[in-house]
């Protein structure tokens, strides 16, 4: 349990801890070797397996201060390891995978805990001092339950503890499939969390093109039906292709939609690009509304090109291909998303070397146009400075930078380093949480004050 330490011991004495042992994925946890010799040199090493029975692993050599302790919140590696600075949890950002081209790294079943072993090597000692750090995405008492009713599919998590609780839809992007593990941390922390799939899982087509956006109102309806959450709170959160349908969502349906979180969206509807179905076409619609595939900026449009990707410099950056589309004024003017129709607070997250399409540029755009309009609801934007498009949450590896489109199976890059995607990681899952955390008391406080609402 949380607050527990694991040591490991040698006949000389020697500890390695973990505090705490066990706990949610998203605490940092401090490792500290001590009994050593002064100015000792001590190998730490990690490794846990992943996703689809994949091991991966990191390792740092320290030097012990003059009382003979390592403390890897407080002291730089030497030379040569998985990582450099001081990172208290830089042993698990920095892990790389036994097979490579591996990205996977939770497992089908998310309420199963992540086990990393830890090892102190010193040099002439017979065994290294171990200990086990454990992380978990699900909180003792959060339910997991299949959702397929109303044409839905999805998992919802749901907190321990009765109800009724803020209740957050979650989204993903072009990889399609369902986003289980952001779920089951938001459930963790006392949201009802709604991970819906909506094409590239059970039942759903296998390309999000031509995806009907009727769909995501039955999704937020039932959430509101079923879940009764707290003074009728839903917030949206999607990634990517899903931060651009989640802005989409809110000015569609803005009376359904009290907060929204946006992880490197899009500012403008765009049509398939990787995750077309091939008989659609990478530039055919991604989004109907009403039977109607709406707008998007590679239409009639005159400077826009993949050639950038297709033939450009490997890592191949799908982002350089995005930017000849946004030279033509007048079908960026066609595509863009009315954000100034939303009526709920916005939480923007991108990344200035996002490798997959402009997140940067598109968070300011959507930012500038609220500030235009003055939207009355609270509007941040955290923009990383070298990090690149997956923003994910605390404590997961970060150093697969390149890898395979799971729809259209191409090599992208998507951008950033590997500690600089670490910090992104970090810093915006803390903003998420105190952003919800406001836009919860702001929407419970509004409620209130409604005519025939509860003293």
């Amino acid at each position: 349990m949380a607050g527990t330490t694991v040591p490991g011991t040698t006949p000389s004495g020697a500890t390695l801890r973990v505090e705490p042992a066990d706990g949610l994925i998203d605490v940092e946890r401090r490792i500290r070797l001590q009994g050593l010799l002064p100015h000792e040199r001590v190998t730490v090493r990690s490794s846990t397996v992943r996703g689809a029975d994949v091991t991966w692993r990191s390792h740092a050599v320290f030097e012990a201060d003059a009382q003979g302790t390592v403390d890897l919140g407080r002291d730089t590696p030497l030379p040569g390891g998985s990582y450099e600075g001081v990172s208290a949890m830089g042993l698990l950002w920095s892990q790389t995978p036994d097979t490579e081209g591996s990205r996977e790294l939770f497992g089908r079943d998310v309420t199963r805990p992540l086990a990393t072993r830890i090892e102190a090597l010193r040099e002439g000692a017979a065994e290294p001092l171990q200990a086990v750090l454990t992380q978990s995405l699900c909180a003792p008492g959060v339910q997991r339950q299949e959702v397929r009713e109303d044409g839905l599919v999805g998992t919802l998590f749901l907190p321990a503890g009765p109800g009724p609780h803020p209740a957050v839809v979650v989204l993903n992007g072009s990889g399609g499939g369902i986003n289980e593990p952001r779920a089951a941390l938001y459930a963790s922390h006392g949201y009802a969390a709604l991970a819906l799939g909506y094409f590239k899982a059970p039942g759903l087509p296998d390309y999000i093109s031509n995806t009907p956006l009727e769909y995501f109102k039955t999704g937020l309806d039932w959430v509101r039906r079923t879940q009764r959450p707290l003074h009728g709170f839903v917030a949206i959160s999607g990634q990517s292709r899903g931060g651009e349908l989640v802005l989409l969502l809110a000015t569609l349906f803005p009376q359904d939609v009290s907060a929204v979180l946006a992880y490197v969206p899009g500012a403008l509807v765009h049509g398939g690009q990787a995750a077309a179905d091939p008989a659609v076409g990478r530039n055919g619609p991604a989004w109907l509304y009403r039977g109607q595939p709406l707008v998007h900026v590679w239409q009639n449009n005159r400077t826009a090109t993949w050639e950038p990707y297709d033939t450009g410099p490997l890592p191949r950056r799908n982002e350089r291909a995005i930017r000849t589309a946004l030279q033509d004024p007048e079908a960026v003017a066609r595509a863009r998303i009315p954000v100034e129709k939303i009526q709920a607070p916005v939480l923007l997250l991108s990344a200035t070397d996002d490798g997959s399409w402009p997140s940067s540029l598109y968070t300011q755009m959507v930012a500038d146009k609220l500030a235009e309009v003055k939207h009355p609801h609270d509007v941040q934007r955290h923009d990383y400075a070298d990090a690149g498009h997956s923003i994910l949450f605390p404590y997961v590896p970060t150093t697969q930078l390149v890898y395979l489109h799971p729809v259209s199976g191409r090599s992208s890059t998507t951008g950033g380093t590997p500690a600089n995607n670490a910090h992104a990681d970090a810093h915006s899952w803390a903003a998420a949480r105190r952003f919800l955390a406001a836009a919860v008391d702001a929407h419970v406080g509004a409620a209130s004050q409604e005519p025939g609402s509860p003293a």
